[in-house]
């Protein structure tokens, strides 16, 4: 649809004067072409101005100042530029100065004179080299955190994927022990450190939850757990006492809460043939903090919107699992306003990016802005 066209039928639909219509364009047309456009699932013809149009014809006219205000005012996109910088600041940010901290914590030196020490240096390169990344999903864009830190992290310390079988753990060992000869170092050939990195996080479910089984006995199931299952596989690839840290891209400060509770118990729970780490961390590039989601004293028109406009066929078994049925606030009940530029978490409230048919009577067909496209059949 051309672009006048779709403005000039916005303003109808909206019934804006000239003065608002004028004002609103301007927005539209600037934030359309720096991000909206830029969504994954949008096509050519089909923008952000036509999705936007066709999403608020959905709502009764009163309704749409609401639903439009929320765009306006409180939805946030990450675009694919914003999302490459996580990752290019994941090293500075949080991988050197853990690295820094434990070479000088072992020495006995502030962080900083660890560059004027010789020996603290080589001791950071082997430390440096100890530490594994692996990918959670291709979000996590480790081909370009690789790609971002050539000559401080080899391709063998980068992998995309968690379970791994023992052919590629022996591989990663024994690039390790290569390596490690090189630097002449005296450890063992095993690495101290594993990151697993993910894109986002909203809840945390889905990296480690407790669910029942058929036996009515409580198991946890999850990312965590596959990885250490996988884990297993690779005779001799971690130190006696090696360190878990759990990275996110963007994480909210629910997600943090609820890994660092739901790790720990998991570890006193689970089988003690895991292989579990001895210390673990949650770190982040970005974070959403409390004041974040909606909430309904400062969005009680647009959460009114989520109650009315709704329907329960969007809801799966997969989705059950957040432990909130109703998805009219999200998966979890997160309530976020967040777009991501290659999916929309359905963390965030579902009018964002739920597609129903609507099929009964009382059943409100469900349009969305941000098409979602989910890993999770029903």
């Amino acid at each position: 649809m051309n672009e006048t066209i779709a403005l000039r039928m916005l303003s109808k639909v909206m019934q804006w004067d000239l003065d608002k219509a004028q004002e609103e364009f301007q927005w539209l047309r600037l934030i359309s072409a720096v991000k909206y456009d830029s969504y994954r699932d949008f096509l050519a013809g089909m923008r952000f101005l036509e999705s936007l149009l066709g999403w608020l014809l959905q709502f009764d006219s009163q309704d749409r100042p609401a639903a439009y205000a929320f765009v306006r005012h409180r939805l946030a996109f990450i675009s694919a530029v914003e999302r490459e910088r996580l990752v290019e600041i994941m090293y500075p940010q949080t991988v050197l100065p853990r690295l820094l901290k434990s070479v000088a914590d072992d020495r006995g030196i502030a962080p900083w004179q660890v560059y004027a020490d010789n020996d603290a240096l080589h001791q950071l390169e082997v430390t440096r080299r100890r530490t594994l990344f692996l990918g959670l999903s291709d979000g996590a864009r480790l081909d370009s955190f690789r790609h971002v830190n050539v000559g401080r992290i080899s391709n063998e310390q980068v992998v995309v994927g968690i379970q791994l079988d023992p052919e590629k753990w022996d591989d990663l060992r024994q690039e390790l022990a290569k390596d490690l000869g090189d630097l002449k170092a005296l450890q063992d050939p095993t690495f101290n450190t594993i990151y697993l990195v993910d894109d986002f996080a909203g809840s945390g479910t889905s990296f480690i939850r407790p669910e029942v089984d058929e036996h009515g006995k409580r198991v946890w199931k999850g990312k965590l757990m596959r990885f250490l299952r996988s884990l297993k596989n690779g005779e001799n690839v971690k130190s006696k006492e090696w360190t878990l840290v759990i990275h996110h891209l963007i994480i909210t400060d629910k997600a943090i809460e609820h890994l660092n509770d739901a790790v720990r118990q998991a570890k006193e729970e689970s089988p003690d043939d895991l292989p579990w780490f001895e210390n673990m961390e949650v770190t982040h590039s970005y974070r959403l903090t409390n004041g974040f989601p909606l909430t309904p004293d400062g969005d009680p028109d647009f959460l009114a919107l989520t109650r009315k406009y709704y329907d329960a066929g969007i809801q799966t078994p997969s989705t059950d699992k957040g432990g909130v049925k109703h998805l009219g606030m999200g998966y979890a009940g997160c309530a976020l306003p967040l777009v991501l530029d290659h999916n929309t978490p359905n963390n965030s409230v579902a009018l964002l990016w739920a597609r129903s048919e609507g099929k009964g009577a009382q059943v409100h067909a469900m349009r969305p802005l941000f098409y979602r496209r989910s890993r999770h059949s029903k």
